[in-house]
Parts: C-alpha cells; sequence; structure tokens
C-alpha cells in the first residue's frame, strides 16, 4: 500500500468525478479579485463590478493596460 492509499479516507468517493471538469474556468486568463465584505455588498454580481470598474476607467480618463510585475513579492 502507497502513502497516497494510506491518505485517501473511505468516505472520499471520486468514481462519478470528471477529470479536468474546471480546468478551461481556471487558465491564468481568468483573474480572480477578492472585495472586501463592505465593497462587495454593493454589487448584486460579478458584472455590476465590471460595470462600476468600467465607469471608473472611463471617468479616470485612463486606457486599461494590465500592469503584471512577477518579480513582486510583496503584494
Amino acid at each position: 500500500m502507497s502513502n497516497l492509499d494510506e491518505d485517501m479516507r473511505p468516505e472520499y468517493d471520486f468514481s462519478g468525478g470528471v477529470r479536468g471538469k474546471h480546468y478551461q474556468t481556471s487558465q491564468p486568463s481568468n483573474n480572480v479579485v477578492l472585495l472586501d465584505p463592505d465593497v462587495a455588498a454593493h454589487f448584486k454580481d460579478a458584472q455590476a463590478v465590471n460595470h462600476a470598474l468600467r465607469l471608473l476607467i472611463q471617468l479616470a480618463g485612463q486606457e486599461v493596460k494590465p500592469k503584471i510585475d512577477v518579480t513582486d513579492k510583496a503584494a
């Protein structure tokens, strides 16, 4: 018996599982941002958040340019 078998509890049943079911939705092109609860309370869904952010971008007169600094470990 391998260590993997020893770590699996009898109640774990993956017989109906589908390999890679959520693979496409977890690709790097999807940006996940966690909102603080007081901010999230003002939006009913992701579409409302996106709409508000697009309006803010327009009001600020800024072009959308993603800035990703992979060397910044402090964030």
